[in-house]
């Protein structure tokens, strides 16, 4: 079995973060939530992995490397035809995929809980499809699967005005690619211009493939909003356990600063007086923390100051600045933002650069 993980698109819902920055290399508990994907899929013992970018795209393959780092061998495979939608990426990649099973996995997906039985599923029963499936509380956001009383699986519907039930098929699946590769031949654009994934999907089942489901253990987040960050960033969090609590050797911490529950602590970071950090939290490395509060649920980059304030249930992304007399939640700080006190400066008042998308509360 082979992968496939997705890293195309333009993340506009997450502007202005996404202007410059791909969605899929915005960090979760400090690390770029691509590395979600690829940790998932080594422990189920796949190797190979090409991931679909945008075309010129050279910003992932920076990051993520050849994937020595987590046993995996990567490469690259642009998307071609422009924004022609997921429905089309593994015959994109059917120079790579060959006629091997393939594991489709959305990068954008936070998942907890291992994908080993989906994989144990769809090869015991030898299925020529296999949909992981989650309980959420908008359904009508996502593909759809319409269940029978028995548990048959009858079709799927994209973005359902109103949905047959309360799971969403999330961004994971597995084919065989002679189904898949048929599925695609046979279906057409939708009328947004797109080759849906539902489509191929309820295509096989209509067709009478042996398509199967398991619902995903433990949580799922599709990170589509930037309240969906917040929320992948914190179940990420929840998951560090004691064995991943650790403070290192290079970084200081003063004598009267605190430190409680699961928090990590990067090289060369000061934690300085006067400064409470309560976990589960992450922090990078030469990070400066002075008279500051970091709360539960909160990750912060590298190279990041923060004086004089309190923060939590936030992402804080490298080289940003944080010194206001104010307490700062459910926030996404992007890569060397300032945030000042007014009171620094003269003529009093909130002084506002704002881009597109932005959202500010004073």
């Amino acid at each position: 079995m082979k992968a496939i993980v997705t890293a195309g698109g333009r993340g506009t819902r997450l502007r202005p973060i996404t202007w410059t920055m791909n969605k899929h290399l915005i960090p979760l508990a400090n690390e770029p939530m691509l590395f979600n994907a690829f940790k998932k899929i080594a422990a189920v013992g796949i190797k190979e992995v090409a991931i679909n970018i945008n075309p010129g795209d050279t910003e992932i393959e920076s990051v993520c490397g050849d994937g020595s780092k987590w046993g995996l061998a990567i490469s690259y495979i642009e998307q071609k035809g422009g924004a022609v939608g997921v429905g089309q990426i593994v015959n994109n990649a059917k120079d790579f995929v060959g006629e091997d099973d393939v594991l489709l996995y959305f990068g954008d997906n936070v998942v907890l809980g291992s994908i080993e039985g989906m994989v144990k599923k769809f090869q015991d029963e030898d299925l020529d499809c296999c949909l992981a499936l989650s309980k959420v509380n908008d359904p009508e956001r996502f593909g759809v699967p319409d269940i029978a009383e028995d548990g048959v699986l009858r079709g799927v519907v994209e973005k359902p005005e109103n949905p047959p039930t309360d799971f969403a098929v999330t961004g994971i699946y597995i084919y065989k690619a002679s189904a898949h590769y048929k599925a695609f031949q046979n279906i057409q654009p939708s009328a947004r211009g797109e080759y849906e994934i539902s489509d191929i999907h309820d295509w096989l089942i209509k067709n009478n493939y042996k398509v199967g489901y398991q619902e995903v253990t433990g949580w799922w987040k599709d990170t589509g909003k930037p309240q969906d960050l917040l929320e992948g960033n914190q179940l990420l969090l929840n998951e560090m356990t004691i064995d991943e609590v650790s403070i290192d050797d290079s970084a200081k911490v003063d004598e009267s600063a605190q430190i409680q529950g699961r928090v990590r602590i990067g090289k060369e970071s000061v934690v300085g007086s006067g400064t409470l950090v309560r976990g589960p939290v992450v922090i990078g490395e030469n990070v400066k923390l002075e008279n500051a509060y970091i709360g539960p649920h909160t990750s912060i980059g590298n190279n990041v100051e923060i004086e004089g304030t309190e923060i939590e249930h936030s992402i804080v992304m490298d080289g940003a600045k944080i010194a206001v007399q104010d307490r700062i939640v459910d926030s996404i700080i992007g890569h060397n933002a300032q945030i000042v006190d007014d009171d620094d400066t003269l003529p009093r008042g909130h002084r506002l650069i704002i881009g597109e998308n932005s959202q500010v509360e004073l």
